[in-house]
Parts: C-alpha cells; sequence; structure tokens
C-alpha cells in the first residue's frame, strides 16, 4: 500500500514538473493589429492620404501617378501635412 501511494505521488510530482507557466507580459501582439488614426495598417506600409481619402502604400501611387517615391512627394500629393 505504500509503495502505490509513493509510487503515485512522484508520478504527481514528476507531471507537475513537466509544465510550465506562460512568461506574463509577453503576450504577443497579432499581425495587422498596428492601425493607425485613419486604420491604416503601417506594418504593411499603408499611410494616409488626405487627397484619395484612403490608405495608400506609397510606392504603389507613385508609380501610378508618376511622382517620386519619396515622402515629400508622397506628402505633397496627399496634401497630408508635414510630420
Amino acid at each position: 500500500m505504500q509503495i502505490k501511494f509513493l509510487c503515485g505521488s512522484l508520478f504527481l510530482i514528476a507531471l507537475t514538473a513537466c509544465t510550465t507557466k506562460a512568461p506574463q507580459g509577453s503576450e504577443a501582439a497579432m499581425v495587422g493589429s498596428d492601425r493607425d488614426a485613419h486604420a491604416c495598417i503601417s506594418s504593411a506600409g499603408y499611410l494616409w492620404c488626405a487627397d484619395t481619402q484612403q490608405c495608400e502604400r506609397p510606392w504603389e501611387l507613385a508609380k501610378i501617378q508618376k511622382f517620386a517615391n519619396t515622402q515629400a512627394a508622397f506628402d505633397k500629393y496627399c496634401d497630408n501635412p508635414e510630420q
């Protein structure tokens, strides 16, 4: 009887020793959850364009509208205030 109790206790101790808790405060942010005030996802390269009233990727808009692919040219085209 004592052997069964001892074996059972050792088994439970071994089982609980194998579990690990997740570190507190290390919740990873979900992909795409970094939206700005206009709901543009900056990690995907989107910025707000006041002229088109939507989120745009500067390099794509520069190619379509044929302006230089620079932040200054994007801000000028979109009538965005300088940051």
